[in-house]
C-alpha cells in the first residue's frame, strides 16, 4: 500500500511566505495595533463590513413565502429566523444596545436587487442602510460562495462593500462604530480548492501514476497556494482598512479575526489531517491579518480565542450542545421542495408550530450553538454580541 501523508504545514511555514530582505528579523503577526481612540465615541451610526455571520438579510427575497420575491419572508438570515424573519444576528443585538437602529445596505437575489430597500417606505431612514455584510461575500474576489452555481447569491465583496459605503456616503465620520470583520469565505474557497486538488492527488497514486514522494510534494504544494491565497486575502483585507476606511475618516475601527472553522459541524465531518489543513487556512489568515494592522489605529476583536473557549468549556456560557445543527436538513429540503439540501440556515424557521419550521426535534435556539453546519443561533450570535459589547467596553468606546 503506497503511504500517502495528508501533512499540515506549519504556521512557521506559512511566515516564510513573507518578502522580505535577508535582514529582516521582525516576525509576521508579532506587533499590535496602536493608536485607536481610548475616548468613549458619540455614535450615531453602526457600520458594518463582512459575510454571512454579519448579514442582516440581504437573501430574505429567496424565502419569501408567496414565492414572488416579497414579504412576508419565512427566513433571510443564516441563523434560527424566528417570527417571519425577526431571528437577531449579532449586528442587530449590538444595535439596541448602543440605542441605534441599522438596516441592510441591499436586499436581492438572483438578477436582482435593491440598495436600501427601507428607504422605499422610509426616505429619512437611507442613512440607517449601513449594515454591508452578505452571505458568501469574500475579501476581494466578487465570485463568493453561491454566486456562479446558480444559487443567485449576491456576494459583493467587502472591498466593494466599503467602496459602496463611500459612494452614498462620501466618507467615514468620527461618530461612526465601524466593524469588520470577513474571510471566512476565503477559508472555505481555499480548503475546497485545496480538498479537489487533494483528491486527484491521491487517486493518481492510488492508481499508481505517481510516487507517494510526488503525491506528497504535491499535497505540500496544494495547502502552501492555499495558504498563500489566505495570506494574500488579509493583506488585502487590512489594506482597505488603511487606505479606504481609515484615510476616509474612520476613526473608531474594531477588526475582528476569524473563529477556528474546524470547531464547527462541518468540521467535524472532515478526518483529522483535513482539519488541520483547515484549522492552519484560518491561522495563516489571522496572522496575517494582525501582522498588517501593526501600528494602525484599530482595535483588535480575538473571536479566534473566544470562540475556542466556548467550544471547550459550553457549559460556562449556557450552552447545552455545540456539535449538533439546530436546523434540520431533512425538514428544510421538504420545506424547499428539495431546493436546498443541505441544511442551510436562510431557510430555517423557528417558530413553534409554523409550518414551516425547520427545527430538529429537541433543539433550541438559546442553548444550542450552530444553526447549521458553520452559522451561529439567535443564542450563538447573542454570545458573540455580548462578547462584543464587553470589547467595546474595555475599548473604553462605550
Amino acid at each position: 500500500m503506497i503511504n500517502i501523508r495528508l501533512g499540515v504545514v506549519s504556521l512557521l511555514g506559512a511566515a516564510l511566505l513573507v518578502a522580505c530582505g535577508g535582514g529582516d528579523t521582525t516576525i509576521p503577526g508579532s506587533g499590535a495595533p496602536a493608536g485607536a481612540p481610548t475616548a468613549k465615541g458619540n455614535f450615531t451610526s453602526l457600520v458594518t463590513f463582512g459575510d454571512s455571520l454579519s448579514d442582516q438579510g440581504t437573501y430574505s427575497p429567496a424565502t419569501s413565502l408567496t414565492g414572488n420575491g416579497q414579504p412576508p419572508f419565512f427566513g433571510g438570515k443564516f441563523t434560527t429566523n424566528i417570527d417571519g424573519n425577526q431571528g437577531t444576528i449579532w449586528v442587530e443585538n449590538l444595535a439596541t444596545t448602543m440605542g441605534l437602529t441599522v438596516y441592510p445596505a441591499e436586499m436581492g437575489f438572483g438578477a436582482s436587487s435593491v440598495k436600501c430597500p427601507v428607504k422605499l417606505v422610509v426616505p429619512a431612514a437611507a442613512a440607517l442602510c449601513t449594515s454591508y455584510g452578505q452571505g458568501g461575500s469574500r475579501v476581494t474576489d466578487p465570485n463568493g460562495i453561491g454566486r456562479n452555481n446558480g444559487a443567485g447569491a449576491l456576494t459583493v465583496p467587502m472591498v466593494k462593500q466599503i467602496a459602496n459605503h463611500l459612494a452614498a456616503f462620501g466618507s467615514f465620520k468620527s461618530t461612526d462604530l465601524i466593524l469588520v470583520w470577513g474571510g471566512n469565505n476565503d477559508v472555505f474557497v481555499q480548503f475546497g480548492a485545496f480538498a479537489a486538488a487533494a483528491g486527484v492527488i491521491q487517486a493518481n497514486a492510488a492508481a499508481g501514476k505517481i510516487t507517494a514522494d510526488q503525491a506528497n510534494r504535491q499535497l505540500y504544494d496544494a495547502q502552501t497556494a492555499a495558504q498563500y491565497g489566505m495570506k494574500t486575502a488579509a493583506q488585502e483585507l487590512t489594506g482597505y482598512v488603511r487606505d479606504q476606511i481609515l484615510a476616509k475618516g474612520g476613526k473608531y475601527v474594531a477588526v475582528f479575526n476569524l473563529n477556528d472553522s474546524s470547531q464547527t459541524p462541518f468540521g467535524s465531518t472532515l478526518d483529522a489531517s483535513a482539519r488541520g489543513v483547515l484549522v492552519t487556512l484560518v491561522d495563516t489568515f489571522n496572522l496575517w491579518l494582525r501582522d498588517g494592522l501593526t501600528g494602525l489605529p484599530v482595535q483588535w476583536v480575538d473571536q479566534n480565542s473566544t470562540g475556542k473557549d466556548e467550544y471547550a468549556n459550553p457549559a460556562k456560557y449556557g450552552l447545552v450542545n455545540n456539535a449538533v445543527p439546530t436546523c434540520d436538513a431533512a425538514k428544510i429540503s421538504a420545506i424547499t421542495g428539495g431546493a436546498v439540501a443541505d441544511g442551510s440556515s436562510l431557510f430555517c424557521n423557528a417558530t413553534p408550530g409554523m409550518p414551516y419550521n425547520g427545527l430538529r426535534a429537541g433543539a433550541n435556539v438559546d442553548t444550542w450553538l450552530f444553526a447549521d453546519g458553520v452559522h451561529p443561533t439567535r443564542g450563538g450570535h447573542k454570545l458573540i454580541s455580548n462578547f462584543v459589547t464587553s470589547q467595546l467596553k474595555a475599548f473604553g468606546w462605550i
